[in-house]
């Protein structure tokens, strides 16, 4: 990703944004675009349903450098708003309507984010990037942030190893970024998939001196399972012994692709010893959020996530929570899964007493008489009694969701797919050897086809273990092994998890049940069928229709049926059978043979002898 450069341009008017949105609103009425006299490039990608990178990127190919919280005026709003395939023409002023309902969607601990949507009519704001660093164990990620934020933590870590997930807020100039350190070590991949879960970006740590490593794998494996955008940080770039290259082919290898090869993802060189590289690096993390879509209503309730939760000797449960939309305050009631409360107090990550804390940021709460599990969400409720029965209600769908539906499997794939409206087959792929994995994947590319496509988010050899499984439930995947064997706490964690797990001796039976499973996700193809042929030997007016006796020369007559109509071997006429009789009754079918008649619309012109060509249709299974 290039750097940003500046322009003589100037992509936003004197105005702010609220003011900016104080202005006719841009809407779609009939199919037309109505735009505004400026807009901010945020609404205008709200507008079009697409991504803001998708109306930032064509402004920047312009020379237009406007952020996604910047106004635009609308000569260049309907100009990319032409490119994307809009009509665009003047707004009629009407007045905006707001309704005060405020909307909260939520998923159990299992999802992948928070989903949520804001109230109608708020004022959204900009807020600062959730940014989670994962990689290798000792390739200095909390060194790099310890770097970042001038503190020194991986000193004090147990082994020189991060053993929680901790949150700090990071500011360059006016702005700041939200980090989550997560461990690099394997035995914590519980942790790492959490981090992954409310990131926004994925900072993936590889230190130039070793190169990919196993847990930089699976560090990308969480961060691609979560849908967010990835950027490289090549640390220890000063070492003797660095080979940048080295970590670019092994990237590639593992379907990532730095800019500097041609792909979509940046990689910045740093040294958290030196520094080197330490602005490029916030830069980059700036500009990536500039592309998304990063806003909140900070007047709101607030939802977020616990990201750690521990029983502390002087003040009971405490849990360390990410803000993701809304201002949490003291003296709030919170339900975070099963569990409701009253904040007794807030504390920022550097341990001064806070009294609020708004979109984007950490803090340790105190006042839950229990303590959440790391992953849920939480809510602000209007008061503890509304908390209480809203933690009552989690705990009976937990209950009912153990007896219910789990993750995907082979046997209702189909079903599954449907219902979440994608043609996705998620897996995660063991074997006892590296070779076989290659000739696997080639298989499972070989089955995929423009219509369902097989995501392998781990290919790795070796035994499935509780980190496989942990993987698939957070991504709802299959996993696959092939001459491997599953760890006793890896089975356990599957049943109780309903995690799907199938385990192969022979490569094509892995392929041809992967085949099968997938086949019932491509929507059958349709096609004409030629079902009978009858020769019109008779016309009969009827009562609105013409009654044509005819002798089935081929095949059968269906009443209901489409039927052609041929003179000579030209097509006449198309036309529905009305009716269909044989001798004084009225029958469904007439076959090979038999004499009918046939009733067809009034307008349709029929002569003795022409041919009447009965057309159906039928359902054919597509192959992948």
């Amino acid at each position: 990703m290039t750097k940003q450069r500046k322009s003589t341009r100037s992509p936003r008017p004197e105005r702010t944004p609220l003011e900016l949105r104080a202005e006719r609103p841009a809407q779609v009425h009939d199919g037309i675009l109505e735009l505004p006299s400026t807009i901010i490039v945020s609404d205008l990608a709200t507008l079009l349903k697409v991504n803001p990178a998708d109306i930032i990127n064509p402004l920047i190919r312009s020379g237009v450098f406007a952020t996604m919280n910047q106004g635009i005026d609308r000569e260049t709003a309907a100009l990319i708003a032409t490119e994307l395939g809009f009509t665009v023409a003047e707004p009629e002023p009407e007045p905006v309507e707001s309704e005060p309902a405020e909307l909260v969607k939520s998923q159990p601990a299992a999802a992948k984010t928070v989903f949520f949507e804001e109230r109608v009519g708020a004022k959204l704001v900009a807020r600062a990037p959730i940014v989670t660093v994962m990689g290798h164990v000792d390739h200095g990620k909390t060194s790099l942030l310890d770097a970042l934020r001038n503190t020194s933590v991986a000193s004090g870590e147990r082994g020189g190893i991060t053993q929680h997930l901790g949150a700090s807020e990071v500011r360059r100039g006016h702005r700041s970024v939200l980090f989550l350190d997560t461990p690099g070590h394997e035995a914590f991949t519980a942790m790492r998939a959490r981090g992954a879960r409310v990131t926004d970006i994925a900072v993936i740590v590889v230190a130039a001196d070793d190169g990919v490593m196993p847990q930089t794998r699976e560090a990308i494996s969480h961060a691609r399972a979560a849908n967010v955008p990835i950027i490289i940080a090549m640390n220890k770039i000063d070492k003797p012994d660095a080979n940048p290259e080295r970590v670019k082919s092994e990237l590639a290898d593992s379907n990532v692709v730095v800019e500097a090869y041609g792909g979509d993802v940046p990689m910045v060189a740093v040294s958290a010893k030196s520094g080197e590289g330490l602005d490029e690096l916030l830069d980059m993390v700036l500009l990536v959020a500039d592309l998304g879509d990063f806003t909140a209503d900070p007047d709101r309730a607030a939802v977020g996530t616990v990201i750690e939760a521990q029983r502390d000797k002087g003040r009971g449960p405490i849990a360390t929570v990410i803000v993701q939309t809304g201002t949490l305050h003291v003296g709030d009631a919170v339900v975070a899964g099963g569990v409701s409360g009253k904040v007794r107090s807030l504390e920022s990550t550097e341990g001064k007493r806070i009294q609020s804390a708004g979109p984007s940021s950490a803090a340790i709460l105190s006042g839950l008489p229990e303590v959440p599990a790391s992953g849920e969400i939480f809510r602000v409720a209007p008061d503890e009694r509304t908390a209480r029965e809203l933690a009552e209600q989690a705990r009976i769908e937990v209950a009912a969701g153990r007896e219910g539906r789990g993750h995907a499997s082979m046997e209702d794939l189909y079903q599954r797919i449907q219902s979440d409206g994608g043609k996705e087959v998620r897996v995660i792929l063991k074997s006892d050897v590296a070779g076989s994995l290659g000739a696997i994947e080639h298989q499972l590319e070989k089955i995929q086809s423009d219509q369902v496509r097989i995501n392998v988010l781990l290919s790795a050899a070796g035994e499935v273990t509780e980190n496989d499984i942990l993987l698939a439930s957070a991504s709802d995947a299959i996993v696959l092994g092939f001459t491997t064997s599953v760890t006793p706490g890896a089975r356990r964690m599957a049943e109780t998890e309903r995690v799907d797990i199938r385990l192969y001796e022979i490569i094509y039976q892995l392929a041809d049940d992967m085949k099968a499973a997938i086949e019932g996700m491509l929507d059958p193809e349709k096609s004409e069928v030629i079902e009978g042929r009858a020769e019109v030997k008779q016309i009969f007016p009827g009562k609105g229709i013409i009654i044509a006796g005819c002798v089935v020369r081929e095949g059968r007559v269906t009443r209901g049926a489409k039927v052609r109509l041929f003179r000579g071997g030209n097509l006449v006429a198309t036309d529905v059978i009305e009716s269909l009789r044989r001798f004084r009754d009225d029958v469904r079918e007439v076959r090979e043979g038999q004499e009918c008649g046939i009733g067809i619309g009034e307008g349709v012109l029929v002569q003795e002898g022409d041919m009447l060509e009965i057309v159906g249709e039928q359902s054919t299974r597509r192959m992948p």
